[in-house]
């Protein structure tokens, strides 16, 4: 072949590729020009820079030396954007991604996931919820690495939604008070009620995608930080609650006849709920805390409500204590309505002080017919007495769902008979909360100042008082001193010597009252079939001679045959209760001391919660007690054994702070509560840490504590 025949074919082929790139060329042309100005999915802004939230931190609720009862830690949502993944990565991957997605779950095959995440990629899903629950951050960290999601947001399709899951470190302990809300606001208890302080207020940033997917903020623009939400101190004490639970939990657990039940302590002087525990049977006979009883179940408290008898009887200066009255042979008619009392035989001729130890209904009726029923003014009179004493008052109280009290005056003419008058000198006829009954029994024990009960101290945020909630006074006196003093007397009586007497302790005193009452069904208390409903309850206080604490126990009944007694199922709570406060509560009495006797070595004290390390110092023998801070968490050294040092732990984001000399549960607390995965070895306290104090460790990071036994 000639020269000229081969410089033709080379240039022949040099013009075909000239073309070809020519081609090419205009096509990459076309293509750009398509993208920006034809094509409706054209890139804008909106692609580029989002405004993203920026969620604040939900408060938690607190018991009232600082402990929490509620608190939120980080979990995500996983969601998925279906279409995202390209064909060749989703067939290649879904299989692995879905034998993944089992084994975290749990809740289904790897066949099933399949089946699920092909239906939604069909669908075009875009926002699709993967996973029957929201995982917590190490949980979060490994589906990152999950096949196709560890593409990222824009080629895997993965989205995590940051949420705060809400965990309750001590189980079910006050749970119906403490509540819960959901996403759009409904709940029960101080976390429906104080949501608005809870909750916090968003905040806003400007952020800007890279190339790669990854997002940074915007330099220049404003950042709108998050507030959040405050922190709530109860005036939950959580032994005498974990005391008033365990005592109802054990008494409810006797009798199948038992359907629910509810024990209150407050503080006497300030009206302070010190423990609120409501049990309700579930349908698969367990008890659980689903119905707040104690402020939502008015009826008819029956004889515990004796006691505004004997105060409106005594201060309209009718009857003393030693005033006699006649129980007859038991029974007693008045208009046709019988009487009763429980011994057969009755009680006969006796004082109004034994009367009343004996829970005697034919005494009480009787007095009050005699000196309150000759005409409708004479029964306007007793009635005005009762509600003059605030027994049904509404409290306006720190939690919803507070139950309406109704007390009958005889200007109700549908609902006042001629026997009125005696059943609700016996404590029927009248519709009150379990509540009311112990705040009228906390102002006898508060010689007459009646107090507002409440549940919440303070509302607070890292440490500092925002908003502090001080004891109300509803009635300056709801009696005279000295009526007062003779029902104290009265009280103690039915511990003594009257229905409670089985119980009385020689170690304290306690006064109070039992009390029985039928529980009306669509207007009647027995049915058909001879079957009736009851609640038993016992309301007082203790100590006698100087009340702290007034507490109210009501069991309540299924349908039944049998007889119900508050002295029999409600009383022993009571005790249980009060026993436990008594041996474990230092204010009862001063601790025994050494006399002329002073301490050679200062104590070793583990750092803790500075308001439970002060309590602790208060009643030990210290040489040169240290200043303690009045909140938050503190380590305390001794230097040379002889000086004790405190000194405020400072807990920094992503530094790890010094929790050595800590007991466990508060380093877990401490650790945990920022993030940390914790394991540890040995017993005591914290002598050893991994990493040391003041690394900067990561969120979700690994930390092993050594503990060891102090000397």
């Amino acid at each position: 072949m000639s020269d000229k025949n081969n410089i033709e074919k080379i240039v022949s082929r040099f013009t075909l590729i000239h073309y070809a790139f020519l081609v090419i060329a205009l096509g990459v042309v076309f293509r750009i020009v398509q993208i920006q100005f034809i094509s409706k999915d054209k890139i804008s802004l909106d692609d580029i820079y989002e405004e993203q939230v920026i969620e604040p931190k939900r408060g938690s609720i607190l018991a009232s030396d600082g402990r929490p009862l509620a608190i939120s830690v980080p979990s995500f949502q996983i969601r998925m954007d279906c279409v995202a993944p390209h064909d060749t990565l989703w067939e290649k991957e879904i299989d692995a991604l879905s034998a993944s997605l089992a084994s975290l779950f749990k809740n289904k095959s790897a066949a099933a996931y399949k089946k699920e995440l092909n239906k939604a990629r069909d669908n075009k899903k875009r926002y699709y919820t993967v996973g029957n629950r929201n995982i917590g951050y190490l949980e979060m960290k490994e589906v990152e690495q999950f096949p196709i999601y560890r593409h990222g947001k824009f080629r895997g399709g993965l989205m995590l939604i940051p949420k705060n899951k809400r965990e309750n470190p001590y189980g079910s302990l006050a749970l119906r008070t403490i509540g819960y809300t959901n996403e759009v606001g409904e709940g029960v208890g101080i976390e429906k009620s104080f949501n608005y302080k809870l909750e916090g207020k968003q905040g806003k940033q400007y952020i800007m995608r890279q190339l790669g997917g990854k997002y940074i903020r915007v330099a220049g623009e404003d950042v709108i930080p998050a507030e959040d939400g405050y922190d709530i101190r109860t005036t939950i004490d959580i032994d005498i609650q974990e005391a008033a639970e365990k005592a109802l939990r054990s008494q409810l657990a006797k009798s199948d006849l038992l359907e629910g039940g509810t024990a209150v302590v407050m503080e006497v002087s300030t009206g302070a709920i010190r423990a609120i525990v409501n049990m309700k049977k579930t349908k698969d006979g367990k008890f659980d805390e689903n119905y707040n009883y104690a402020i939502g179940e008015a009826t008819e408290p029956g004889s515990t409500l004796k006691l505004a008898t004997l105060v409106s009887l005594i201060e309209d200066g009718y009857i003393t204590l030693d005033t006699p009255t006649d129980g007859g042979n038991g029974e007693w008619f008045y208009n046709k309505v019988r009487f009763s009392d429980t011994r057969a035989g009755g009680y006969g001729k006796m004082t109004v002080k034994e009367a009343f130890g004996k829970s005697s209904n034919v005494c009480f009726a009787k007095l009050a017919v005699e000196h309150y029923g000759q005409s409708m003014e004479d029964e306007m009179t007793f009635v005005s007495r009762i509600t003059s004493m605030k027994i049904g008052e509404k409290f306006g109280l720190d939690l919803d769902g507070e139950g309406y009290s109704t007390i009958y005056t005889p200007n109700d003419t549908k609902m006042w008979s001629k026997v009125s008058l005696p059943m609700m000198a016996i404590g029927y006829g009248m519709l009150i909360t379990p509540l009311h009954t112990l705040t009228f029994y906390n102002a006898i024990a508060n010689d007459g100042k009646m107090m507002k009960p409440y549940f919440v101290e303070d509302f607070e945020q890292d440490g500092d008082i925002k908003e502090l909630f001080k004891p109300q006074i509803i009635s300056g006196a709801i009696c005279s001193k000295s009526t007062v003093n003779e029902v104290k007397k009265a009280l103690r009586h039915v511990v003594e010597k009257g229905t409670a007497s089985r119980y009385n302790d020689p170690r304290y005193e306690f006064s109070g009252k039992t009390g029985t009452a039928q529980i009306a069904t669509n207007g009647r208390y027995v049915d058909a079939d001879g079957y009736r409903r009851h609640q038993a309850s016992f309301a007082g206080f203790f100590p006698s001679n100087k009340p702290k604490y007034s507490c109210i126990v009501v069991l309540y009944s299924a349908k039944t045959r049998q007889n119900f007694y508050g002295g029999t199922w409600a009383t022993p709570v009571f005790k249980e209760i009060a026993d436990n406060i008594y041996t474990t509560h230092p204010e009862w009495e001063s601790p025994v001391r050494g006399r002329g006797v002073e301490p050679k070595d200062n104590p070793s004290v583990a750092g803790g919660m500075a308001s439970e390390v002060k309590r602790s110092l208060e009643d030990m023998p210290v040489k040169g007690k240290p200043s303690i801070p009045g909140e938050g968490w503190i380590s305390v050294s001794n230097s040379d054994s002889t000086t004790m040092r405190s000194q405020r732990m400072k807990i920094e984001t992503e530094v790890m702070p010094n929790v050595k000399g800590f007991g466990l549960k508060d380093a877990l607390y401490i650790l945990e509560n920022e993030g940390y995965s914790v394991s540890f070895e040995g017993r005591g306290r914290v002598s050893e840490q991994i990493p040391t104090a003041g690394d900067t460790v990561r969120f979700g990071s690994k930390v092993k504590l050594i503990l060891k036994e102090s000397k």
